[in-house]
């Protein structure tokens, strides 16, 4: 029924407990998997006269090396699985879209995403991007806390 899944993973012990479920599914289904890590930019411009400086090239080094350790955590338990694997990272300030539009580009049937299950000003704050992508895709999404 399902032949390609797309696991979006941002290295928490959370997005772990999803591949190991996501990889699970994978080998019942005989799918492959493909992760995404979406990297945000920068968030705010350095602050010189405060004496706050951020090296945004240092910034970003660190992202791309954080993104590469996240998605090689998911292809390991993929290859131990024997389930045949994909890995991106991509950059951008919504990663909702980067999600939706990852789907579309590699074929998936389902997308199986964690969810912190923010609430309160948390959630009106840093906005939930599993609800994001429930409203921008038409495929399921299974949601796994």
């Amino acid at each position: 029924m399902f032949k390609s899944i797309l696991l979006p993973t941002d290295g928490s012990e959370l997005s772990d407990k999803a591949t190991a479920m996501a990889v699970q599914f994978a080998q019942l289904n005989q799918a492959r998997l493909v992760a995404i890590t979406v990297i945000t930019p920068l968030p705010f411009a350095s602050m010189g006269d405060s004496g706050a400086v951020i090296d945004s090239g240092q910034f970003a080094t660190q992202m791309q090396n954080a993104a590469r350790h996240h998605i090689e955590k998911v292809a390991a338990a993929a290859r131990a699985a024997e389930v045949p694997f994909e890995g991106v990272v991509t950059m951008s300030p919504s990663p909702y879209e980067e999600i939706v539009e990852a789907a579309k580009k590699f074929e998936c049937d389902i997308i199986m995403m964690a969810s912190h299950g923010r609430r309160g000003l948390n959630r009106l704050f840093l906005g939930s991007e599993t609800q994001k992508v429930l409203a921008h895709t038409t495929l399921p999404v299974m949601v796994l806390r």
